[in-house]
């Protein structure tokens, strides 16, 4: 199936700039949008960040405020992490991980850690696609996905309440009232 050799081929090449290779001059919001949607292998409407999506970031606390309305290289770096974390978690949760990331490492590090993790969850799911697989075992492989993709999502959610726990931020994981 030429679909799913096509979506093998993403997973295994698309990948995210190193902290070296993102811009190093200042951009501003509507390049930054621009530049984020060929951050992380986007596959339809809807999966990459917006400029409102970012402000409400930054007033959630989730993302630092622009510098006299430029991003700089920290601010790409936590946008294109968050731009593949929101696909599996709430901003909360997003930022009990982002909190504890910036007291253990700097931002160039952080971002590097994130792109090694990325690079081999990409190429675990990758691992998994069988661009051979017939219209009679596609329903199999979606299912499988799908609860490989549930499974982590269950394990992920108790880690995260226990790293909260454990480092002070479960005040993070509240609702606001």
């Amino acid at each position: 199936m030429e679909e799913l050799a096509e979506l093998k081929r993403r997973l295994t090449e698309e990948r995210p700039a190193s902290w070296d290779g993102l811009p190093d001059i200042p951009l501003y919001m509507d390049q930054v949008v621009s530049y984020l949607a060929r951050q992380t292998a986007c596959f339809g409407e809807g999966e990459g960040l917006t400029s409102a999506m970012i402000n409400n970031y930054i007033k959630d606390g989730l993302l630092a405020r622009a510098n006299g309305k430029k991003y700089d290289q920290v601010h790409l770096a936590y946008l294109t992490a968050i731009g593949a974390l929101k696909q599996v978690m709430s901003v909360r949760e997003m930022k009990v991980l982002t909190t504890v990331g910036r007291e253990m490492r700097e931002p160039d590090k952080q971002y590097e850690y994130f792109c090694s993790y990325l690079d081999q969850a990409l190429t675990d799911a990758a691992g998994q696609i069988d661009e051979n697989t017939s219209d009679h075992d596609l329903p199999k492989l979606v299912l499988d996905l799908a609860m490989r993709s549930y499974a982590n999502m269950i394990a992920c959610r108790q880690a995260l309440a226990v790293l909260a726990q454990r480092t002070g931020h479960e005040d993070l994981l509240k609702k606001k009232k």
